[in-house]
């Protein structure tokens, strides 16, 4: 796994937009095409999708991509992101259950971040700087670059070493199952990225994250956590520091463009500063959904609840929603109440959400949060969500909002609701598998099997496993033909072809197989 060290920045930006920094691009000298990077990177997204350890969390997902696409958008309008990249790459986020601090890059456009990751920055500035990092060494061509540096080895080797790299990091006997033939090392040195690509990373990542509005002091924080555990000489938290440790040259780098960055900053006002503390009290909360979606164990959730009942007890009505007390009170709080849950002390966690409560009320993304996670207490309590009764969901606009109102709809016996909201959506987002296996439970309590079956197939398709996809595809074909009475015309048309475009790219994969060997 690419997995890189968090050290960003770059020089500031002239009047015109270009930066006045004195490190050059080091220029594209990729031998390896865009479609070709595309078809490695798919390879190894399917293997994570399939991974227990990979996370579909939306609330969570939701928080990520409310930096991302800012992210994103600054990096077009810089000139960063070329149109064929931006065309041909997913541009897509994993989540993955491990409270080791990293984040990697994978070729193709994916990016994977560790719950533990987000559990610990203090900030959405400071996950911004880590995500324009990974985002820069994708957009600057460094994986591929790498991968030319290694022509010898057949694209699906250097695939199965990344594959085994991203083992290791969770267990030396899965990493010896996926690497075969010694070929651990060569891993390594294939995915450590260089100094001047880590340099360049930098400088890009840091006027993308700043271009996109947020705080460079995220780096600043970044580079004392990163430091604090270089100088620990790192537990085995932090996985990046391995492969890529700090430089004091970078260090030096980042801090002389932190410091050219502030003297040319423009005060914030009292509104833009109030706005960043109501951010920071919504990633309070969203860390410790991390934190605990990692899975720490029963004492630690124990302790999280413990926690939150003793802020609950001291918890004092302040004037401004957005003070460090409150930012620090939110965070535990909406701990407490996730790990109650988790816990299944249900009268706790809602206790524990009515003093949450008050202090998201003027924070509207936030508060969403809140009313989302007062939904999931009642899921999980077997118990149908008041809002059920009154939802609309043509009103639901997140990914968040528009599942977990589609799981408490479905308490509530709404399938009808449910289909007709997610089929609208799943048009817009077709690669949303989470949204498509919803959509197949809902025509299935419908009786709408044929349409359940179709479902089920995109929701295989969406996570790349096209193999599983045409066999449900197939499937439905099958039960159309025995009962023709089951699905319409347009229904059976849509089916035969996605039918014949999976088992189309099924065919162009093993092609590309028997190429690359």
């Amino acid at each position: 796994m690419a997995a890189t060290n968090f050290s960003l920045a770059q020089a500031p930006r002239s009047a015109s937009g270009g930066a006045t920094g004195s490190l050059p691009s080091l220029g594209d000298n990729s031998e390896l095409s865009a479609a070709a990077e595309r078809r490695i990177g798919d390879r190894i997204a399917a293997s994570i999708y399939r991974d227990p350890d990979y996370v579909d969390d939306p609330v969570l997902g939701d928080y990520l991509q409310s930096i991302w696409q800012p992210l994103l958008t600054a990096a077009r309008s810089r000139g960063e992101l070329q149109a064929e990249l931006d065309e041909r790459f997913a541009w897509d986020l994993f989540l993955i259950r491990d409270r080791s601090i990293n984040a990697f890059a994978l070729p193709g456009g994916y990016f994977g971040v560790h719950l533990g990751l987000i559990g610990s920055v203090g900030s959405s500035d400071e996950m911004a700087a880590v995500l324009a990092h990974e985002l820069s060494h994708v957009t600057q061509r460094h994986i591929s670059r790498l991968m030319t540096q290694q022509s010898r080895q057949a694209p699906w080797m250097i695939a199965a070493m990344i594959l085994g790299v991203l083992a290791a990091n969770k267990s030396p006997n899965a990493a010896s199952a996926a690497i075969v033939g010694g070929q651990a090392v060569a891993a390594q040195g294939q995915l450590n990225f260089s100094r001047d690509m880590e340099r360049e990373a930098d400088r890009v990542g840091f006027g993308v994250m700043t271009d996109a509005g947020f705080d460079s002091r995220g780096v600043t924080t970044m580079f004392e956590k990163l430091q604090q555990a270089a100088r620990l000489n790192d537990s085995g938290a932090f996985p990046y520091l391995r492969s890529h440790p700090l430089t004091t040259q970078r260090i030096a780098e980042a801090q002389s463009r932190l410091q050219l960055s502030s003297a040319a900053a423009i005060q914030p006002s009292k509104e833009s500063q109030a706005n960043a503390g109501k951010a920071h009290e919504l990633h309070a909360m969203m860390a410790a959904r991390a934190r605990i979606l990692a899975v720490p164990g029963v004492d630690a959730l124990h302790a999280i609840v413990a926690e939150a009942r003793h802020r609950s007890a001291s918890l004092q009505a302040l004037a401004s929603p957005a003070s460090a007390d409150n930012i620090r009170d939110a965070g535990a709080l909406y701990g407490g109440v996730f790990a109650a849950a988790q816990l299944r002390d249900f009268a706790g966690a809602r206790s524990l959400l009515t003093r949450l409560k008050p202090l998201t009320a003027e924070i509207p993304r936030a508060n969403t949060a809140v009313e989302l996670l007062a939904i999931e207490i009642d899921l999980l309590a077997g118990v149908v969500p008041p809002s059920a009764s009154s939802v609309d969901m043509a009103k639901t606009r997140s990914r968040a909002e528009v599942l977990t109102q589609a799981r408490s709809l479905m308490a509530a016996h709404r399938a009808r609701d449910v289909s007709d909201r997610l089929q609208t959506w799943v048009a817009a987002h077709p690669k949303d598998a989470m949204a498509w296996q919803l959509l197949a439970v809902a025509y299935g309590q419908q009786n709408q099997t044929v349409r359940a079956i179709r479902a089920d197939a995109e929701s295989r398709a969406a996570q790349l496993d096209y193999p599983a996809a045409r066999d449900r595809f197939k499937a439905a074909q099958s039960l159309m033909r025995s009962n023709p009475s089951s699905a319409d015309y347009v229904e059976g048309s849509i089916i035969d072809t996605r039918t014949r475009q999976v088992e189309l790219l099924i065919k162009e994969q093993a092609l590309q197989d028997k190429v690359d060997r």
